[in-house]
């Protein structure tokens, strides 16, 4: 990632890095005072960030000798802020990583490996998928804090209305269905996204992805890919079906739709549950269905697996390490995950944290029936980069200004670019 074009933006950066990176605290290193690290926090500041913050007092009355300076980052920003930061010897001392942030920080020496440190001491709570997804070249370097896929999320009543008793199980059954709902409800009955993220689940339907990482070799352009993303772009059009949203609020427009019963049906993650909650189609929570997004021709179902891990910064003392992992494994704990998924909403990453007030929110115990088809990322430090030349030809596509090939093929330009010892 760019560490910044502007001079400033390189200073501001760097103030930020400065101000916040536990070592730079005047006397928070002495041996007689506490340690004082700092936590960049990615979450939403409005709906998740209080719940972390909570949990930082409660780790800090139990542990006198450590002091958590908090920090909440923007998710749009932190990436290359950490990069920056790091780059320069000045980042915090734990980051909340991205998944497909955490191979290429792990790669640059960023990040510490946790293998046999306090942080990982319950190592085989964890579902394993998940560690195996914080790990590089055989090593981890981050602790799964909470996880995300995507799925088919639905408005029950409207199923019902339309006479459809149960999710749609492939995607020519969602369009179907789509077109059965506006015939009985006058509702659309699905709106894609333009989005390379939502449209990966297509690629999993075809058995392939955007490259073949154990091949090195680019595969967002083959016969395969083009199947997908054709099936992509026919539910942009027909009856019952949203036509492409390309503007820079489709995200929110979709969201807007779904919440409040103006469309039956979307793709969509966890991180929104609690605004799911807050729409007027969802006031009875029973009312939002969650299924396994459709599946493709090869006859398999899959969605991409996100969420975030806690890593500790490699360029921190000793002494800040230290408390770091200890605050990693305080964070990540079966406590601390259950009261996260009560508070937020969001899906735990170890098994001993789905209590049975934890399953008792309906959108936590839906999305956790459809973990089994999220796919790993591979372990290629470049690949969630690979999906910005595609979140730029996508909506070209969708929008008719390019054809299906032509947006492809310009994808596949750009992604050599990105990982230029790989194959076409």
């Amino acid at each position: 990632m760019r560490r910044g074009i502007a001079a400033t933006a390189l200073v501001a950066s760097l103030a930020l890095a400065a101000t916040a990176c536990g070592g730079d605290d005047s006397g928070s290193d002495k041996s007689d005072g506490p340690v004082t690290i700092t936590w960049w926090d990615t979450s939403n500041a409005t709906n998740e960030a209080p719940t972390y913050q909570a949990l930082v007092k409660e780790f800090e009355a139990a542990n006198k000798d450590v002091k958590v300076k908090y920090v909440n980052v923007p998710f749009d920003q932190a990436q290359n802020k950490f990069d920056t930061a790091a780059g320069a010897s000045g980042a915090p001392d734990i980051l909340r990583s991205e998944v497909g942030w955490t191979p290429a920080f792990a790669k640059k020496g960023y990040f510490l490996p946790l293998d046999g440190t306090e942080a990982l001491a319950d190592q085989d709570k964890f579902k394993s998928n998940l560690i195996e997804q914080a790990k590089y070249e055989g090593k981890t370097y981050g602790v799964p804090i909470v996880t995300d896929t995507l799925a088919l999320v639905y408005n029950k009543a409207l199923f019902e209305k339309a006479g459809i008793a149960e999710a749609p199980k492939t995607w020519e059954d969602l369009k179907s269905a789509a077109a059965t709902i506006k015939a009985k409800t006058g509702v659309d009955g699905y709106w894609g996204s333009t989005q390379a993220y939502y449209a990966q689940s297509f690629l999993y339907g075809e058995g392939t992805d955007t490259v073949d990482a154990d091949a090195k070799k680019i595969t967002v352009n083959s016969p395969e890919a083009k199947k997908a993303y054709g099936t992509w772009l026919g539910l942009f059009d027909g009856k019952g079906l949203h036509k492409a949203d390309t503007t820079a609020d489709a995200y929110a427009h979709i969201q807007d739709a779904f919440v409040n019963g103006k469309v039956a049906a979307i793709i969509q993650g966890p991180w929104e549950i609690t605004n799911f909650y807050k729409g007027s189609a969802f006031a009875d929570k029973n009312n939002l269905g969650i299924a396994t997004v459709p599946a493709g021709s090869a006859g398999t179902a899959g969605a991409p697996t996100g969420g975030h891990n806690l890593s500790v910064y490699a360029g921190s003392d000793k002494a800040h390490q230290a408390a770091a992992l200890k605050f990693v494994n305080f964070m990540t704990s079966a406590k601390s995950q259950a009261t996260i998924a009560q508070k937020n909403s969001t899906l735990p990453t170890r098994d001993d944290a789905y209590t049975d007030a934890v399953k008792a929110d309906p959108g936590i115990a839906g999305y956790g029936t459809v973990l089994a088809a999220a796919q790993p990322r591979p372990a290629l430090p470049e690949y969630s980069s690979l999906w910005g030349p595609l979140d730029t030809e996508l909506p070209k596509i969708a929008g008719g200004k390019v054809s299906l090939d032509k947006g492809l093929s310009t994808a596949e330009t750009s992604i050599a670019k990105l990982v230029p010892d790989f194959s076409k």
